[in-house]
Order: structure tokens, then sequence, then C-alpha cells
């Protein structure tokens, strides 16, 4: 099944993501358009979602496969990074990661001021020569909700770096930032 759906999908000009089965008979089918490093970002419209649904139905029925629903949909802003080839295509983006072990030992901080024991981190994707590195800052929290922080302390916050590799990754996704506001 799996190869008889990654041949559609890629005879219909897209790739496949991933393939998952519910309970139910659910077939979810997830795409994305292909995409070449450097390219401006294209998304996955509702008519590619259409185009694929169809023509899976039909080849679906000839090999005899079995399942009650169909669901082809894109990735989504929170996308999970499932291969390294993936850190390549987001590099400059905001990514959430979970590392499989923490930092160091509990109560240390590191030298790059890193609080020791922590594994998930939120940043700016980068390549180095040697690795991939993840870079943010460490912002004050608000005391309230609504409370303003003093620009001197924003500008106070260190900028942190950690450099990783595809093995220490335990889960990285996309960082849904939505800016409801409008295009600037």
């Amino acid at each position: 099944m799996q190869t008889i759906i990654e041949q559609t999908v890629k005879g219909l000009g897209l790739d496949l993501v991933e393939i998952t089965r519910s309970a139910g008979g659910l077939l979810r089918v997830t795409i994305e358009l292909p995409h070449a490093v450097g390219d401006a970002e294209q998304y996955v419209q509702v008519e590619d979602c259409e185009r694929v649904t169809r023509q899976l139905q039909y080849v679906l029925e000839v090999e005899g496969v079995d399942y009650s629903r169909l669901e082809v949909s894109s990735p989504g802003i929170d996308r999970l990074l499932r291969h390294e080839m993936d850190l390549a295509r987001f590099v400059g983006e905001v990514i959430d990661i979970t590392l499989k072990m923490p930092i160091g030992q509990a109560g240390q901080v590191s030298e790059q001021g890193i609080t020791v024991s922590r594994r998930k981190f939120r940043g700016t994707l980068e390549k180095t020569a040697a690795a991939w590195q993840i870079v943010w800052r460490d912002e004050p929290k608000p005391l309230k909700p609504g409370a303003k922080v003093s620009q001197k302390k924003i500008d106070a916050a260190t900028q942190n770096a950690l450099g990783f590799e595809w093995s220490e990754i335990r889960e990285a996704r996309l960082a849904p930032i939505v800016n409801f506001k409008g295009r600037g």
C-alpha cells in the first residue's frame, strides 16, 4: 500500500510526507509540494488535496485496499521535521526541538549560560560547518499578563546557541508563529 500511494502522489507532482491508519478505517495521507533549498516557500492548496484524493480513491479501489475514509492534508504550520533534509529546507526558520538526553547534570549552568538538564529549545535554525545549531534569546517573562517589559531588560537578554546533530533529536517541528494583524 505504501508504494502504491507514494507512486500516485509522485505522479501528481507532489511529495508524500506520511501515511497513517487510524481506528475505524481512516487512512490519512499527508502531502507537500516538492521543494529545492533556496526556493520561495509555496504551500499545498485545497485543490492539491482534492486532486490527490480523487486519484487515490480510484487507485486504492483498483488495488483492493481496505479503508472506510480517506483524508489527504498538508503537514500544517507546526509540521514535524522528520528527516535531516527537512532541517536543510527550513534553515533560518524558528523551530522547536526536544533532545533525547538533557544537557549535562541537573543543578548546573553551562559555560554558554544554558540551564543544564534542559531538553526543549525554541530558536532560529542555522547550519554550521560541523553540525546544526539553534540560536535564541532568553527574554525576561512579564510578571502578569499585559505587563510591559522595559527596553533595557530586552536589550540585556543574552543570545544563546546550541549545536546538535540529527541523531540527538527526539522531536523537531516548525514553531507556529502566526501574525493576526495582517501582512506587513
